[in-house]
């Protein structure tokens, strides 16, 4: 993780990445709706969650992850914290 980069930033930025000329980051906040206002389809969850793992050199235990952990991006980032225990 960058020094200094908050978990919800990093989230932040890959979406962006993976949303492409779609993204409008400066939009988000932290209670951001990932599905819903964000517009992340499936295909795009799969490359986003594989480059969270990628970026933060973890593995994700993808049985226990479901649609409400997508709800807010400070949701996401807690799911991760707890998977990861960071």
């Amino acid at each position: 993780m960058k020094e200094g980069m908050e978990l919800t930033e990093i989230i932040k930025e890959l979406l962006a990445e993976v949303m492409g000329d779609d993204a409008q980051p400066g939009s988000w906040n932290d209670d951001t709706d990932i599905i819903n206002d964000i517009g992340i389809d499936s295909l795009q969850i799969v490359r986003f969650m594989l480059a969270l793992e990628d970026r933060l050199g973890i593995s994700l235990d993808y049985e226990d992850l479901s649609f409400d952990d997508f709800s807010s991006i400070s949701r996401l980032a807690e799911y991760i914290e707890k998977q990861t225990d960071r």
